[in-house]
């Protein structure tokens, strides 16, 4: 079955939203009604906040949607290490996080990770194309013609020496 990323959103967000009710009722309903208690009714939802995180959220799960079914669910995961690599490269410039050798090498691994799923998947591509062109210029030979003679008239149960 397949299905567009709206159609697919359409049947999975409300699963997202009955699965994250019950953490949420557990853990940030209480502290709501704590935070509303200690300021005498006068703590209320940012609907701003709370609207703008919305759209960021479906269009976020769009987008993950497209990619999935334009690529692969792999291909995600790879997109997914490149943006952790995106994440920690912000923070140890930006905001001077400190990067330590354990987290180098593991970073290390993930390049050769990722270089070596784009070398294969290069390869495949050139190799796919490889394929193409050689059936594009393939030159039928006399005998396959012949065994294509012989192969009809059993296919359609005549004795070969009909014609049309």
């Amino acid at each position: 079955m397949s299905l567009n990323p709206i159609t697919s959103l359409y049947y999975i967000a409300p699963c997202c939203l009955v699965f994250l009710t019950v953490p949420w009722c557990a853990v940030e309903l209480p502290r709501l009604r704590a935070a509303a208690a200690s300021a005498a009714g006068l703590a209320r939802p940012d609907v701003f906040v709370f609207g703008t995180n919305s759209l960021c959220a479906f269009a976020l799960n769009l987008a993950v949607f497209l990619l999935v079914g334009k690529t692969s669910a792999l291909t995600m995961n790879v997109a997914g290490v490149v943006k952790d690599w995106l994440l920690i490269a912000f923070s140890w410039t930006v905001i001077k996080d400190t990067v330590t050798p354990v987290n180098l090498a593991g970073y290390g691994i993930a390049f050769l990770g990722v270089a070596y799923y784009n070398h294969a998947k290069l390869q495949g591509l050139k190799a796919k194309e490889a394929e193409r062109k050689a059936a594009a210029t393939a030159v039928p030979k006399p005998d396959d013609a012949e065994a294509a003679a012989r192969l009809l008239p059993e296919k359609y149960g005549g004795d070969g020496d009909s014609k049309n």
